[in-house]
């Protein structure tokens, strides 16, 4: 059965409200971020993948703002360590209600636990890895210092926080072209001019991207000793901070 396709901003007469994830969004969110986001089925596999390479015995595995639990998904399928606990957190139910039939339909062991909640608040204990895929930039810009610093301070030595992110550039040669090559991207992905504009227009002000800088400097100043870019695709980013 095919998935959903993404008519949302299709409509010329449709009012542009601004952009959140409910029922509408949550139906087709798969067919959605994979043709608006390049890059995000890497960003996604290769994060089960450090899961499984960055996992400790008995420790605990965060997916901020888990979606329909695709990260989740690819955690669960590559943690071989033994008495782990993937906690997948998102503070939309619409979110978290498909994201419980995705997760239920999945043979793997490692335990999942699903928490409606703001990422903001949640605490982390005891983590061996923590996905923040696409994410953090939907945070109030004042809260994102705190957020990566309650992550780090709940890591384990040797943890690893994965964070991916659409992004700006400081150059606006480099931004503008950037932006167009994205919505290049979302037009050869069967997106019309008219869709596109609405889409921007909605998450304008909802979704802040940050620069590559920024989020390395704020890695840093939480406490983690390494951090860069191990994926990009045009304006969209994915670095991996290591706390020794």
């Amino acid at each position: 059965m095919s998935e959903p396709r993404d008519t949302i901003f299709a409509d010329p007469l449709g009012e542009t409200n601004p952009f959140r994830f409910d029922a509408d969004v949550a139906r087709v969110f798969p067919d959605m971020i994979r043709r608006s986001v390049p890059g995000y089925t890497t960003v996604v596999s290769m994060s089960g993948l450090l899961a499984g390479r960055y996992a400790t015995a008995g420790s605990n595995l965060y997916d901020l703002g888990c979606s329909l639990g695709a990260s989740t998904l690819a955690m669960r399928q590559n943690v071989r360590a033994a008495d782990c606990c993937i906690i997948a957190v998102d503070n939309a139910a619409a979110m978290l209600d498909r994201c419980r039939s995705v997760i239920d339909s999945d043979t793997h062991d490692t335990r999942v636990e699903l928490v409606q909640a703001d990422i903001a608040d949640i605490p982390i204990v005891d983590a061996s890895v923590v996905v923040l895929n696409f994410t953090l930039q939907f945070i109030p810009l004042a809260q994102r210092g705190d957020v990566i610093q309650r992550i780090y301070r709940g890591l384990r030595p040797g943890g690893i926080l994965v964070l991916s992110e659409k992004v700006t550039f400081a150059d606006p040669q480099l931004d503008a072209l950037n932006i167009d090559l994205h919505h290049q991207f979302k037009r050869e992905h069967g997106y019309s001019d008219l869709e596109i504009a609405r889409k921007r227009n909605a998450i304008d002000n909802v979704l802040i991207p940050e620069t590559l800088d920024t989020h390395r400097k704020r890695a840093r100043a939480a406490g983690f000793d390494s951090c860069d870019v191990w994926f990009q695709c045009f304006n969209f980013a994915s670095l991996i901070a290591l706390k020794a």
